[in-house]
């Protein structure tokens, strides 16, 4: 450090996570207090509530932030604070714009010499960076940047400049697999540089500050988990150390129902709780230990996915947002709000969309395959604008990342990163495949209870006697279908692939042969 006794400012936006005191090894890489602690000798990590992050969304005014983001948001902060207690400092919390609000505190503190966070990648948040530039240049305060929101680091990329990025996954995938490395993470000290004598931490608001009440949780959540690093880590430890599920995760991967068939880390990577590097370490610490497999291996693919969509916000910008999307298609698509309540309330009379969608709007997730089907559905068999479905996941979803969240988006309607095209998942097969006894079915949509086994994913097929005897009416206690495939005639009475099946069987979920080209919306972004 400097002689010049100095503060420095750390605004911390979607990366809510510090050392944690029970690991005995390095643990994230928080670059922006690591470097505060040593170039000032007091460190203001800052987080703002910025008002525009409670606005309506862009196109449709659904909420920005519902209440289960919103939520998990609170817990993370208030995790946040605790932990850095701990470590004799606290977390300084705001109501404002962040500019606005760094703006305020150099003035009152007459002591900020650097002005420190970590950049990102899409439009609203960089207007933010360049707020503070701005405020910072008018008042002689240095400004220091880092990347690290991602496994591998920006200037890491055997893509330079960002334009050269491939524009389909796969390209980049082996390119960084067999040149690239992932830099380590950080140690964070156990004893932090305190804040600027005077400065108060301000209160952590909540859920009616902001015009919202708290959720109540659905016990059929496959996501029951809090906010914050802590909760975070431990997820990590139960996953891979307790319990080994980690390595037969990529064959319960696309599960529906529960806890475990996945990582569940997207929502605590969106808001940076938990580092991508720290959960490659933890892969790389228990594949030497344990075992190594294509399971463990997923949970990295599946990283390099969420990697792979920042980096296409970073090369296509706004784009990223635009009704044509990245390949400049003109495509019809409608804006009939009728129809989009339906998919959105669960209602098109299509279980297996249904199903998925109620439990979003209950729990605030859904899994990684229902929402490459309920995304698809409305693109392609709806031909709904795709901006009203990712703006819909974005108010919902507790684990929203702008650049996943839209590049999937963009994947799914057809005019993003998908090599192939007209890419469509059929809901009968997807159901029967995944959902082969109409369990999850069940789970959600109960007006269905009486229909057994498979026979639940399209119930208009039935005869008049079987819904009777079901206690389904069509039209009245359960919706017809808003609208029906050709396509999906073919898996009525067949098993996938083709061949015939009882209807009923049980069957758990199908395995395919992988071949890189699911959908990973706002997974781990990942490995959830």
């Amino acid at each position: 450090m400097s002689g010049t006794a100095g503060t420095a400012i750390c605004v911390l936006r979607c990366d809510l996570r510090a050392h944690d005191n029970q690991l005995s090894r390095p643990a994230l890489c928080f670059q922006v207090l690591h470097w505060a602690q040593h170039n000032a000798d007091f460190v203001v990590p800052l987080y703002c509530f910025d008002p525009r992050h409670y606005l309506g969304t862009h196109c449709y005014s659904w909420p920005k932030t519902g209440p289960y983001r919103l939520r998990f948001l609170l817990e993370s902060v208030k995790d946040l604070r605790e932990t850095l207690k701990k470590k004799g400092s606290t977390l300084v919390v705001r109501k404002g714009k962040p500019e606005d609000v760094v703006c305020d505190l150099i003035t009152q503190l007459g002591s900020v010499t650097a002005v420190v966070f970590h950049e990102e990648a899409t439009q609203e948040e960089l207007d933010v960076e360049k707020g503070l530039c701005q405020v910072c240049g008018q008042h002689g305060v240095k400004v220091q940047t880092f990347w690290g929101s991602t496994l591998y680091h920006r200037d890491d990329l055997p893509f330079r400049p960002i334009d050269r990025l491939p524009d389909v996954y796969t390209h980049f995938r082996k390119a960084l697999e067999s040149g690239a490395r992932v830099r380590p993470t950080l140690r964070m000290p156990d004893q932090l540089k305190p804040l600027a004598p005077g400065l108060q931490e301000g209160s952590i608001p909540t859920m009616e500050d902001f015009g919202q009440k708290d959720p109540v949780t659905d016990p059929r959540t496959a996501f029951p988990c809090s906010g914050g690093e802590t909760q975070a880590l431990m997820r990590l430890q139960y996953y891979f150390w307790d319990t080994n599920l980690v390595a037969s995760y990529k064959e319960t991967r696309n599960g529906l129902v529960g806890m475990d068939y996945s990582t569940k880390f997207a929502p605590w990577l969106a808001l940076g709780c938990i580092s991508p590097r720290y959960i490659y370490e933890q892969i790389q610490k228990y594949e030497t230990e344990r075992t190594a497999n294509q399971s463990t291996y997923w949970v990295l693919f599946e990283l390099l996915w969420r990697d792979y969509f920042r980096f296409v916000a970073l090369k296509y910008g706004r784009r990223i947002f635009s009704l044509r999307g990245l390949q400049s298609k003109e495509i019809p698509w409608k804006k009939d709000l009728q129809l989009f309540s339906c998919w959105k309330e669960g209602r098109t009379g299509v279980p297996f969309v249904d199903a998925n969608m109620r439990e979003l709007s209950a729990t605030g997730f859904m899994s990684n395959r229902g929402r490459q089907n309920v995304a698809s559905f409305l693109t392609k068999d709806l031909g709904l604008d795709w901006r009203m479905g990712a703006e819909w996941f974005e108010s919902l979803l507790v684990d929203y990342d702008v650049c996943s969240n839209y590049g999937n988006w963009l994947y799914s309607a057809g005019i993003g990163n998908d090599p192939r095209e007209n890419r469509k998942f059929n809901m009968i097969k997807q159901g029967l495949d995944y959902d082969g006894n109409g369990d999850y079915v069940r789970l959600w949509v109960p007006e269905l209870q009486g229909i057994k086994g498979a026979d639940i994913h399209t119930p208009w097929a039935l005869s008049s006697a079987a819904l009777s005897q079901a206690g389904v009416t069509l039209g009245e206690t359960y919706p017809q279908p808003v609208v029906t495939a050709p396509e999906w005639s073919r898996h009525i009475h067949q098993r996938p692939g083709g061949s015939p099946h009882p209807r009923g069987s049980k069957r758990g979920p199908a395995q395919h042969k992988d071949r890189g080209i699911d959908f990973y919306f706002s997974r781990k972004k990942d490995a959830c």
